[in-house]
């Protein structure tokens, strides 16, 4: 077993508690083990960065410190907190804030991941065909990254920020038929669902009519902000345009653990706003 330390995240507590589950199966299975950061506390996103710079970088830089005491790598779910951690990060060993330092000695000893980029190194697409039993024949997919964990690309190192490839190489290893798309990292509108919803109806109603028309029959993501945007209202969203939407929003993790044979992935699908196993059915995967 390979050891990381996992900062969850507020959303993964709660709202997400799905992807989590569905996170720790798919970890435990390829050999890594999750331990969770001892006492984390929430990284400020998605508000404190619009409030107060320094408050925004003081909530990830100590929780950057207390990964460091721990002295193992730091795997983060979530984008929006994937984000805020790199960004303190920077901060922090390039010393902008002198003050913000000394009260937060964080010395760059430990490296911060994205879950679905530490999960689909050459290695462990390797580890995850060899365990494969149940191929995803039949699902075709594009894969939607969103934007908050490629860019900007000082901030999060990605290097290929515009068009990103890993989640479309997982879905190919997995046995599904990864659709290649322009979209993959455009902004699906975040926590404007509360005072702009119209704004997220419209980016959304973007990506569906897109992923609709190059065929695909499912749409994989691996942030819980955009997977609760693109699952959770495309009844009103249906409703706002006229059209009829019932498109499965899939979690990276969920597809692992089904390639895998992991039955209780099934349960967990049923806490999804848009049914996926009509679809799976459809496709001989149930």
């Amino acid at each position: 077993m390979v050891q990381v330390t996992l900062y969850p995240g507020c959303s993964l507590e709660g709202t997400a508690k799905d992807y989590r589950d569905s996170l720790e199966v798919a970890c435990s299975r390829l050999g890594v083990e999750l331990i969770e950061l001892d006492g984390w506390t929430c990284c400020g996103a998605t508000a404190a960065h619009s409030l107060d710079e320094l408050i925004a970088l003081e909530l990830p830089s100590r929780n950057l410190v207390i990964a460091e005491e721990k002295g193992l790598d730091i795997v983060v779910p979530c984008a929006l907190c994937f984000n805020r951690l790199k960004n303190a990060e920077k901060h922090l060993l390039q010393n902008t804030h002198p003050e913000l330092t000394q009260k937060y000695p964080f010395r760059g000893t430990v490296k911060i991941y994205d879950l679905l980029f530490y999960l689909t190194t050459p290695e462990m697409l390797d580890k995850i065909s060899d365990l494969i039993k149940k191929p995803l024949e039949g699902l075709k997919l594009v894969s939607y990254y969103g934007c908050m964990v490629n860019r900007p690309p000082r901030i999060t190192d990605a290097k290929n920020y515009e068009n990103p490839t890993q989640m479309d190489k997982l879905v190919e290893v997995l046995g599904a038929t990864s659709i290649d798309w322009p979209f993959k990292t455009d902004c699906c509108g975040a926590g404007h669902t509360v005072a702009r919803p119209d704004l997220v109806f419209a980016l959304v109603k973007r990506l569906y009519d897109r992923a609709l028309a190059l065929g695909a029959n499912g749409i994989v993501v691996s942030c819980q902000m955009c997977h609760a945007n693109l699952d959770m209202y495309q009844d009103q969203i249906s409703e706002h345009f006229g059209e009829r939407y019932q498109i499965p929003i899939f979690y990276f993790t969920e597809l692992i653990n089904l390639a895998l044979g992991d039955e209780r992935q099934v349960s967990w699908l049923s806490r999804h706003v848009v049914d996926p196993v009509p679809t799976l059915r459809e496709c001989g995967l149930l």
